[in-house]
């Protein structure tokens, strides 16, 4: 199965939705995403939601009946035993469709945001690799009442040189701080799991 869609319903594999923060279909996060579904331990299973260009923006008149898009968002988060988020930084915060996404799934009649197990990382071409996005998405999630990995973090800069021109992660380094952060919201999943 491709990253876009692969999904397990073995038991003992947790399910991570993910979401990349940019809809261009080569971004470095999207990229970014695949790398972490690659490097993954065995146990986790990582689907990228694909459709977030579908979700319209908030509308406060419907968040009690939302578009049929908005609830099959709803639902695959509700499926998902964490959320990994991967942002890009425009403007020194994160995306719009992001914030838009987050508003849908945070309001209505229950957030399926709250107590959800969350991890953020993010690339960029420029040299600040996404601190300052990264920083707003977190207040933000906060808010919502996610469960914040609270580290480690990964802010990938000059993304360009950290993938071969096919796209596949290609930088040492970066491939085992993706890896040891994956491995560490395995973990902050497990515990929160436990606590339910």
């Amino acid at each position: 199965m491709s990253f876009i869609d692969a999904e397990s319903d073995a038991p003992d594999v947790r399910r991570i939705l993910c979401l990349a923060g940019s809809l261009r279909r080569r971004s470095w996060n999207r990229l970014l995403l695949q790398g972490a579904a690659n490097f993954a331990p065995s146990g986790l299973n990582l689907r990228l939601y694909d459709e977030l260009d579908c979700v319209p923006p908030f509308n406060e008149d419907l968040e009690n009946l939302p578009p049929a898009s908005v609830q099959s968002l709803r639902r695959e988060v509700s499926k998902a035993d964490g959320i990994l988020i991967a942002t890009p930084e425009y403007n020194h915060s994160f995306p719009g469709v992001l914030k838009n996404v987050i508003d849908w799934l945070s309001r209505g009649s229950h957030s399926v945001l709250a107590g959800k197990p969350t991890a953020v990382i993010g690339a960029s071409a420029g040299n600040w690799g996404t601190r300052l996005a990264q920083a707003a998405l977190r207040q933000v999630l906060v808010a919502t009442e996610a469960r914040l990995l609270p580290a480690p973090m990964l802010y990938v800069a000059r993304a360009e040189a950290c993938f071969d021109p096919d796209g596949r992660l290609s930088d040492l380094k970066l491939q085992a701080a993706l890896t040891q952060l994956i491995i560490a919201f395995e973990d902050w999943i497990v515990l929160h799991s436990h606590r339910d």
